[in-house]
């Protein structure tokens, strides 16, 4: 008689536990789910244990693993929503992304901080199809682990326009300003000074780089901006 009430017990967990794991999931937004930072995947582990301890003990107060399961979620949500509104704070939960290869030279400093091994590199490298590390114009680690790979011009797969003519010099694009914060040192590197970006903003009609949410500037000094209150505009539902 115990065993089968112990067993209607888990299955009873089974069946109000798994749908309110994935109400919290689903609320915490895709990026706990698609990304995995470091917090995120400490919220996954909490949320799994917590879960497997309910299901495989009948001892476990049931209200007390919905509460906590509640509880979780609520904290994964506010720190995210923490990150978003004041980078600093988001830097402290997280790794930053950091650049390994530039103009196919490895960066062993870099390597080091981070732990990875040239062995973990060049896997990385192969996944993204790339075998030869001189290919690569800028290779980066990101906050997630994975690796984002920027190859040079010469050797990106031809396209139409390449077709009977040389290879079109591509622009490689760096982020200037995050959130109405203008890195100098990137001006300094791309060789422009903040007099000619006011007044590539002003041609925008944009007056205050406060106003911008993010905005990159290639080599060739060409200059995309997206406003902080480009979040408004309407945009196509895409149904899946």
């Amino acid at each position: 008689m115990d065993f089968v009430k112990d067993t209607l017990l888990v299955y009873g967990r089974i069946i109000t536990i798994l749908p309110l794991v994935l109400f919290i999931t689903l609320l915490m937004g895709r990026r706990s789910i698609g990304e995995l930072p470091v917090f995120d995947f400490l919220i996954i582990i909490s949320l799994g244990a917590v879960v497997g301890a309910d299901l495989s003990d009948p001892e476990i107060r049931h209200f007390h693993t919905v509460m906590t399961i509640i509880g979780i979620g609520l904290l994964q949500i506010i720190i995210t929503y923490l990150s978003i509104r004041r980078r600093r704070f988001g830097k402290w939960i997280t790794f930053e992304p950091i650049v390994v290869i530039k103009n196919g030279t490895l960066l062993v400093g870099n390597l080091r901080k981070i732990r990875y091994s040239v062995d973990n590199i060049l896997q990385m490298l192969r996944e993204k199809g790339v075998f030869d590390v001189s290919e690569v114009e800028l290779a980066i680690v990101e906050a997630n682990g994975n690796l984002s790979v920027y190859k040079q011009s010469n050797k990106t797969p031809v396209t139409i326009e390449d077709l009977g003519i040389r290879k079109k010099e591509e622009g490689l694009s760096y982020p200037i300003i995050l959130e109405g914060k203008l890195y100098h040192e990137v001006l300094q590197d791309l060789e422009v000074d903040e007099t000619w970006l006011y007044a590539e903003l002003e041609k925008q009609g944009i007056d205050h780089i406060k106003n911008i949410f993010y905005a990159s500037l290639t080599k060739d000094k060409k200059l995309h901006v997206s406003l902080k209150n480009e979040s408004t505009l309407p945009t196509p539902v895409i149904h899946h």
